[in-house]
């Protein structure tokens, strides 16, 4: 264990932490988290490359697929290297300055999913709601727009919270709980006042995913709420059909995110391995269900893999 200077100062590392208590099997736990990392970026990518070659598929819905495989790949890439270092290397030294490079790739793509799967929202709302305005309404240039806005409204917000963090002074353990840069995390280490930073995060949390989750929620009761007025059950079933895929990412995208803010916030005495599990799981299990949640639910994409999967084979 490395020794700290207890003296307040600008740390020159930070040291981030694997699995607490399996550290003589992190060669073994790597294997798991390789097989996710590949799973992640194999299935991603393959969703990018079927939107972009089939022409069937640049449609709306799919344009904003993209998006989201687009940002899961983002997050899979932003702490590949620093997780895999950790599990073959024990490499956890990690500079202050890089750390907050990791932190601004993490926290951008987080913010910019959770903008996707609104907009993907709203997609499903006009399709369900607003049929016959549908093409109008969602038209190539306002889908560019939109993407635009996602990046912009993902990142600019961050640029003022990790200046904040860069006035901070620490002077405890530099040792980190989760294998990448989180900023509350960080923000734990530090021994000057953290109130400001600690309110201008919340903030930023709360007008960019909060305000999400609330206009997710609102469309879904508004198109629940057109769904019931079909007379046909059948037609009822399909219209429900084409939501399934987008409320299963939205489940596996908030569920991970508002338990690890939690523990963050009221877990201080939680054993270390429960801050590590829920971080691997925030990270990891969006891009990795999201694929093959619409490749097995969505029928248009299943048929264009199959399709250029046996091409390729014969």
């Amino acid at each position: 264990m490395p020794s700290f200077n207890q003296s307040i100062f600008h740390p020159a590392v930070f040291y981030l932490t694997g699995i607490p208590g399996f550290e003589t099997y992190h060669a073994w736990l790597s294997i798991p988290f390789c097989c996710l990392y590949a799973i992640a970026i194999s299935g991603n990518g393959m969703i990018l490359f079927v939107i972009l070659t089939e022409s069937s598929l640049h449609e709306p819905m799919y344009y904003f697929l993209s998006m989201l495989s687009f940002t899961d790949l983002g997050l899979c890439f932003s702490t590949l290297v620093t997780v895999l270092c950790i599990f073959w290397f024990n490499a956890r030294e990690i500079s202050f300055d890089a750390c907050i490079g990791q932190m601004f790739f993490i926290h951008g793509f987080t913010f910019m999913e959770s903008s996707v799967l609104l907009a993907m929202a709203f997609d499903r709302f006009i399709a369900i709601c607003n049929p016959l305005r549908y093409a109008t309404i969602l038209t190539s240039s306002r889908i560019i727009k939109v993407g635009f806005a996602i990046v912009i409204r993902g990142t600019t917000a961050l640029v003022p919270l990790l200046l904040l963090l860069k006035r901070l002074s620490f002077c405890r353990s530099h040792v980190l709980h989760h294998s990448y840069c989180f900023h509350p995390d960080v923000m734990k280490l530090s021994c000057t006042d953290t109130k400001i930073n600690s309110a201008f995060g919340l903030a930023i949390v709360i007008s960019t995913a909060g305000i999400d989750f609330v206009l997710i929620l609102l469309s879904y009761v508004l198109i629940i709420h057109s769904v019931l007025s079909i007379a046909s059950p059948e037609e009822r079933k399909k219209a429900f059909g084409t939501c399934v895929s987008h409320i299963s990412a939205v489940a596996i995208f908030y569920i991970p995110m508002i338990s690890l803010s939690l523990v963050h916030r009221f877990g201080k005495h939680a054993p270390p391995l429960v801050h590590t599990l829920i971080a691997n799981v925030y990270l990891l299990i969006p891009p990795v269900m999201n694929p093959i949640i619409y490749s097995v639910k969505t029928k248009q994409i299943r048929k264009a893999m199959l399709k250029i999967f046996f091409s390729k084979l014969i």
